[in-house]
């Protein structure tokens, strides 16, 4: 069984999602339950597995169906690929054992379509080919449809119909993109796509930058890079928001898919296409910080000042892709595994603290005063101090390494200020955020307000996503390590294109 392990981060989530369907699961909300939270944590296991693996032996290439690269359908771990997998399957535990307390009865499959999800997400993940790429978002989007709907109304439901026609329209452009490069390159696996691009002449350099400017596209529409940011902040603030958690890591796909197509495809190697998005990328990258930043200082609740978090998180990510350098894909790699553990605590901080005033709900305005207001004060303390970047936790680790990986850069003259800016404006924000929700009180106002406890599963959840910021910083040396490895391989063009056409041999 140990020469497929590298296909259960895929295979195990789509095996759980069908035994989810099927009696006795199908009909007892009870066994549901405790099959849904067991089946993730064998997936996570596996994907732990697979990683300890790939440190111990090095990139494992897996050929479905025994078909070799470039013709046949190859799933490639390395460090970078099986990490993310790593978290995706952890974001997976917490979505469904958080729902355990009760959101997964308010509509129908929500387990089956979180392991879906996570099939899709750890897919795109570990996939060496761009059209299969595109096979597993669609399958994350489809899950991902579905998911937003969950328990939804009528505001849930026109911010679901947006999101849905802007990634049909992402697709479709997807689908273009991928037609001219194979035309062009006659592969679409990516280490070959790495191999030919750097051959082609004339008219044909044209035709794979404008298919390579098309993914380009597509991933910023993915990963909520401005301008094709616009989706997000309503989405993700209307959706239930353990599933807003879970989608923490669905724009970490967009900045992934950047990163191995402009690091390998169009990096240094690429001849003429070298580096072709790099300058795109970072006045991309600096808009969206600074709009995701105004986005958060004009939040007027929880949920929504979450999803524009997400935006910077997103604009500091594809910032330091930009610089092209394996200090800055290093510090990437830490900072993304960060945000998008903060970002996910506090989805689910901000469902707690809502359910426990009443008809104010998650909103920052005075209210009546929380039912657990030191526990939740402690986990939006924690929470917040690591989205800011404030020491000692891993925020701050985060924030001084890609600080220090943009020192050199070519805007390093304009991302520095912006970005320290941004941060005061953050450390503003969520400032007034928590001290308006848990400070301010209107003692008056007792109509409805909520008693509802913090349920033991819900408790559990949010301890694994909160314990993320301080465990990044008490195992910070470690974790850099795993992160300079990863990237270092990640910037290996002989290294990849040997292991991946070799099958790992």
């Amino acid at each position: 069984m140990i020469q497929h392990l590298t296909s259960f981060p895929v295979l195990l989530p789509m095996l759980a999602a069908v035994i989810l369907l099927m009696p006795p699961c199908g009909k007892s909300i009870a066994i549901r339950r405790v099959a849904s939270v067991v089946l993730s944590i064998i997936t996570f296991l596996a994907s732990l597995a697979l990683l300890l693996k790939v440190q111990v032996d090095g990139t494992q290439v897996y050929a479905i169906g025994d078909w070799s690269a470039p013709f046949g359908i190859v799933l490639v771990a390395d460090p970078l690929s099986t990490l993310l997998a790593c978290l995706t399957a952890l974001l997976g535990i917490v979505c469904v054992l958080y729902a355990c307390a009760g959101d997964d009865d308010k509509g129908s499959f929500f387990h089956p379509l979180v392991h879906f999800l996570v099939l899709g997400v750890n897919g795109a993940f570990l996939t060496g080919d761009a059209f299969n790429l595109f096979v597993f978002f669609e399958v994350l989007l489809i899950a991902s449809y579905s998911l937003l709907m969950h328990g939804g109304d009528k505001k849930n439901t026109r911010a679901a119909l947006q999101y849905v026609i802007m990634n049909l329209v992402g697709s479709a452009v997807f689908l273009i993109a991928l037609g001219i490069l194979y035309g062009v390159l006659g592969t679409l696996n990516m280490a070959d796509m790495a191999q030919k691009v750097a051959l082609l002449q004339g008219d044909d350099v044209y035709l794979a930058k404008i298919g390579g400017l098309l993914l380009l596209v597509v991933f910023a529409l993915k990963g909520a890079l401005l301008p094709l940011h616009l989706w997000l902040p309503n989405t993700y603030a209307t959706a239930m928001p353990i599933v807003a958690a879970l989608f923490a890591i669905m724009t970490k796909v967009g900045v992934y898919s950047m990163m191995r197509v402009y690091t390998l495809i169009f990096g240094d190697e690429a001849g003429e296409l070298s580096h072709m998005a790099q300058s795109w990328l970072w006045w991309l990258a600096l808009a969206t910080i600074a709009m995701g930043t105004i986005g958060v200082i004009a939040s007027k609740d929880l949920r929504k000042l979450a999803a524009n978090l997400v935006i910077v998180s997103v604009g500091t990510l594809v910032a330091l892709v930009a610089v092209q350098t394996v200090e800055a894909s290093s510090a990437a790699i830490y900072y993304l595994v960060h945000s998008t553990l903060v970002t996910a605590a506090l989805f689910i901080l901000a469902d707690l603290i809502g359910r426990q005033r009443g008809n104010v709900a998650d909103r920052i305005t005075a209210g009546p005063p929380l039912t657990q207001p030191r526990l939740l004060g402690v986990c939006f303390l924690i929470a917040g101090i690591a989205v800011i970047g404030m020491p000692p936790l891993s925020g701050f680790i985060g924030k001084v390494w890609l600080l220090k990986a943009t020192l050199n850069a070519e805007y390093t003259f304009v991302f520095w200020p912006l970005y320290l800016l941004a941060s005061l404006a953050i450390l503003i924000g969520v400032s007034k955020a928590g001290s308006t929700v848990f400070w301010h009180h209107q003692v008056q106002a007792t109509e409805n307000i909520g008693q509802e406890r913090v349920h033991p599963a819900q408790l559990v959840a949010l301890i694994i996503l909160i314990s993320g910021a301080p465990l990044m910083s008490f195992f910070a040396g470690p974790l850099s390590e795993y992160a300079i490895d990863a990237a270092t391989q990640l910037h290996d063009f002989n290294h990849n294109i040997k292991v991946i056409l070799s099958g790992g041999q």
